[in-house]
């Protein structure tokens, strides 16, 4: 049997996390700052979601909520669900995903191809018994050795990323990291990450950038989740309440970003970065960009860049797509910036 080195990873689960720091150029000399990202789309389920599900099947493991031969159930919009798949896969779990029908059929078909038994439901507000995470909770119920990952609540997942996303961007920015932002699904990756940097470094400044239609920046800058208006077309982010992932945590900004700017950064990442993202992506370096000008120059700003856009290729990368819900990626340099 050939040793194990440290460049040799243990099947699946041996390679999720351990992703590159990316600057972005364009974007670090526009604003004086470094604009970091870290490149959570070359996990190998293909999105930041990844590590959300290994640290919630390794808890439920040594809980004993998970036995051999169990099966997850979980309410997913898609990144996480396909993250529980294949970590199951490996692990020897099936998988049973309930989703929203209005996430990309992409994101639905992929799920099917890696063995998920895959459940489209309604969309419907959470305080609704018919929201897709009810429905999931209900099914694990009723299934014999289900196990409902609930990645909302399930402080599992903020924790994973107290150990490892954390830690990773400390490390690979020398300690010189000055701030830190992200948008909100599960609120998982803000809190975590947050909550690891502020205890090696007070003054780091932690930021939550959401889309309108979500109510954390209500929640962050007023206390109350009463102001969520607006709507966005970005999926698995934009949090109408305060997960248990989310109690706590660390966070010293909020911003609002709109989903025209973020349509242009998308596609100024693209055609000048080579960077081929999601929608919550472009929000985050919307707000890495909104900070860097608010606090000025000389800052080591770091975010998540959440997964690549193979799965929006029907939405966010059709203009048939955009020019139904009033987007338009043309742009003019990095002017759109100053609409930000």
């Amino acid at each position: 049997m050939i040793s194990m080195s440290k460049e040799i990873k243990n099947g699946f689960c041996g390679t999720i996390g351990n992703t590159p720091l990316i600057r972005i150029p364009s974007l670090s000399e526009a604003t004086g700052c470094e604009i970091l990202g870290k490149a959570e789309f070359l996990n190998p389920g293909g999105s930041v979601k990844d590590r959300a599900a290994m640290g919630i099947v390794e808890d439920a493991e040594q809980r004993g909520l998970l036995k051999p031969g169990g099966t997850i159930v979980e309410g997913t919009a898609g990144n996480t669900g396909i993250g529980l798949a294949l970590v199951g896969n490996a692990r020897g779990y099936r998988t049973i995903i309930v989703i929203p029908d209005t996430q990309s059929q992409e994101k639905i078909n992929l799920l099917r191809a890696i063995g998920a038994e895959v459940r489209p439901v309604p969309a419907a507000p959470y305080k609704d018994p018919a929201n897709y995470n009810h429905v999931a909770r209900r099914l694990a119920e009723e299934i014999d050795n289900g196990f409902w990952a609930n990645q909302f609540d399930n402080t599992a997942n903020r924790e994973y990323h107290v150990r490892t996303t954390g830690p990773e961007i400390y490390r690979q920015t020398g300690g010189d990291v000055t701030a830190f932002v992200a948008s909100v699904g599960t609120g998982g990756t803000l809190a975590g990450v947050s909550t690891y940097l502020k205890e090696k470094k007070k003054d780091i400044c932690t930021v939550c950038a959401d889309p309108y239609g979500a109510a954390m920046w209500s929640w962050f800058k007023h206390g109350h989740l009463d102001i969520d208006d607006g709507d966005s077309v970005a999926e698995g982010i934009g949090q109408g309440r305060v997960t248990r992932n989310l109690e706590s945590a660390p966070i010293d900004e909020a911003f609002r970003i709109h989903d025209r700017v973020m349509i242009k950064m998308l596609y100024h990442l693209l055609e000048t970065e080579g960077l081929f993202l999601s929608a919550s992506s472009a929000i985050n370096l919307c707000g890495a960009v909104k900070l860097a000008r608010e606090r000025g120059p000389g800052q080591v700003i770091t975010t998540i860049l959440c997964d690549d856009g193979q799965r929006y290729l029907s939405r966010l990368y059709n203009p048939d797509w955009l020019k139904s819900e009033g987007l338009d990626p043309t742009r003019r340099g990095l002017d759109f910036l100053d609409e930000i």
